[in-house]
């Protein structure tokens, strides 16, 4: 049940985030362009048909903050990690499940207030998604430094609140509640994205709690952590020795940490998704778990790639740049085991696993462009132009949201009992595989050729003028976009009640959550809880009648396929399995 509220939550957030987006590319692509319709909806924010440019910075604030920490941090992790760590651990219920339901809670509470912050008279927050200061550390500054900034502020408080209760009880789960069997190096890869996704949470988002806290003392006790020697309206503030960069190694100690957030759990849905429908093992498990670790590890000493423009000294410039493409080692294991994993196997295109395929597609067009920006000296004439918006938009916002996708069409039947409709779903991913790609990646031109992000017309500046013909290319192919995604809500809830009826196991998966039944009841399973033998992973084994073999199925019944390395080193049942192999005339197989 909490899965469905983060998830539905997290799709109106969507929504919500994806209207903002198209308001502001519709002023990016037409600035000179008068549309009647949008003072009818927005008022006194666009006489005249024309979004004024202070609301069209707290579109783009609004926008940048629903999507990276509302949609694809809680509607990702808050909907598959409730829903997957009790199921695929063997696991009654959550270790707290007061805690759980707060979680949740907090996290609507949010919404609420963050939602609240267009109604009021002088707008929403509009320091951009990354709240700098002093634009949000003096209220005074612009219209949206008031109260729709205090608003901002209060929403994340609630919603860090929120992750760190959700966090601390997946990993009491994942550590405490797993069933008979089901060591770590059993544990799909799902467990291990959403286990090391909790650590760097747990870790992180304190951090940008004190960040706000001191950013609150500025605005409203006096101090000036973040001010010094500034001007507002004529007037110079009392405020002196604070640093605003400062603030920036605050944010950006979670700020980073926060895109792995974003895409580890993606990644652990893909692995899933992309073995069940390849029908093979995951090439390379230990690696794909050492991978996971290794970028839960340097999520943490990778933050300052972000400020090499801040007249950071070289040499830590340096220590930054080295980490950051350190960082692109475990994130091309993953990439080359995905590809090795779909080599030859007897895939399924399922709208599971075109959705996962497409997240491998972003994850790698979009790392690629990272390993630039992670170059200092490249990175200071690219930074806060399109080509920044173009990569984190492919390797994080796109990869995240496709890696989410995949896993709402392949555990749509484990939590509703109903299939989607897979013609709908093929249209929804071309249409918006298509689309996600026509929208970011001429944005790396733009880039390149110096256009920076968050102007609110081009053509003021003569040498960015050739460049809205493009945008008015984006801003169609993000229209389209947005309307693919009508085709998967009208798939989404219409299969609640008119989808076919799920059977238990539809995908012929190996995971625990399949041997629940359909019907939902408290406690997932009626009887005991499977106890575990095997890793997830047992597709198409030779020597087996079937292409797959659940986890709970003991070796004892598989003596057709099992192989010496299968017993992890347990002496008795190798001796046993050897015996059965010399009765049957059968080679005994390892792997050295």
């Amino acid at each position: 049940m909490i899965a469905k509220q983060f998830l539905i939550t997290g799709i109106i957030m969507a929504v919500f985030a994806m209207v903002l987006s198209i308001l502001f590319r519709i002023q990016i692509a037409w600035p000179d362009a008068e549309f009647p319709i949008l003072e009818v909806f927005l008022g006194k924010w666009a006489e005249g048909g024309r979004i004024k440019p202070e609301f069209f910075l707290s579109l783009v604030t609004i926008h940048g903050t629903m999507m990276v920490f509302f949609v694809l941090t809680a509607g990702l992790s808050g909907t598959f990690s409730n829903l997957l760590i009790p199921y695929q651990i063997g696991a009654r219920d959550m270790a707290s499940p007061l805690m759980n339901m707060l979680s949740y809670w907090f996290f609507f509470v949010a919404c609420i207030i963050m939602i609240a912050s267009f109604f009021i008279e002088s707008g929403p927050a509009s320091a951009g998604w990354t709240i700098y200061p002093p634009l949000s550390a003096v209220p005074t500054a612009i219209a949206g430094s008031g109260l729709g900034m205090t608003l901002w502020l209060a929403s994340m408080v609630l919603f860090i609140a929120s992750q760190v209760l959700g966090g601390t009880n997946y990993v009491s789960t994942i550590l405490n509640m797993r069933t008979k069997g089901m060591d770590l190096w059993k544990m799909p890869l799902t467990i291990w994205a959403f286990f090391l996704t909790a650590i760097v949470g747990l870790l992180s988002f304190p951090v940008l709690v004190s960040a706000v806290v001191l950013l609150i003392f500025d605005r409203s006790a006096g101090t000036s952590f973040y001010l010094s020697d500034l001007v507002v309206g004529g007037q110079i503030l009392p405020n002196e020795g604070g640093s605003p960069i400062l603030f920036q190694h605050l944010f950006w100690f979670l700020g980073h940490p926060e895109v792995y957030i974003v895409v580890m759990p993606a990644l652990g849905l893909t692995s899933e998704v992309i073995s069940t429908n390849a029908r093979k093992p995951i090439f390379g498990y230990h690696a794909m778990v050492y991978s996971l670790v290794g970028i839960t590890v340097l999520s943490f000493i990778v933050w300052g790639h972000h400020m090499f423009v801040t007249g950071m000294s070289p040499f830590l410039g340096g220590v930054f740049m080295i980490t950051t493409l350190i960082i692109a080692v475990p994130s091309a294991v993953k990439a080359f085991n995905y590809i090795a994993t779909l080599w030859r196997g007897n895939i399924r295109f399922t709208p599971a696993m075109m959705f996962a395929i497409g997240m491998v597609s972003f994850f790698v067009s979009g790392g690629v462009t990272g390993i630039f920006l992670g170059n200092a000296a490249l990175d200071i004439n690219l930074h806060d132009t399109y080509f920044v918006v173009a990569h984190f938009h492919l390797v994080m916002g796109s990869a995240s949201i496709f890696g989410m996708l995949c896993g709402v069409y392949h555990w749509y039947p484990k939590m509703f009992g109903r299939m989607m409709d897979e013609r709908l779903g093929y249209l929804h991913f071309w249409m918006t595989f298509i689309g996600a790609y026509l929208v970011f990646f001429p944005m790396h031109f733009m880039g390149i050729d110096g256009v920076p992000r968050r102007y609110y017309s081009f053509t003021d500046f003569p040498f960015m003028e050739k460049w809205v013909s493009v945008n008015i290319l984006v801003t169609w192919a993000a229209i389209i976009s947005a309307l693919a995604q009508v085709a998967f809500l009208w798939n989404f809830f219409s299969s609640i009640w008119l989808g076919k009826r799920a059977p238990q196991n539809p995908w012929n998966s190996n995971t625990l959550e399949w041997t629940t039944p359909v019907e939902h009841f408290h406690g997932n399973w009626p009887g005991e809880i499977p106890e575990v033998h095997r890793w997830p992973y047992d597709y198409s084994k030779p020597g087996h009648d079937e292409d797959f073999i659940p986890q709970h199925i003991p070796y004892s019944q598989t003596m057709s396929s099992n192989h010496l390395h299968d017993f992890e080193g347990d002496e008795e049942a190798i001796r046993i399995q050897k015996a059965w192999n010399k009765e049957n005339d059968r080679e005994d197989v390892t792997f050295h």
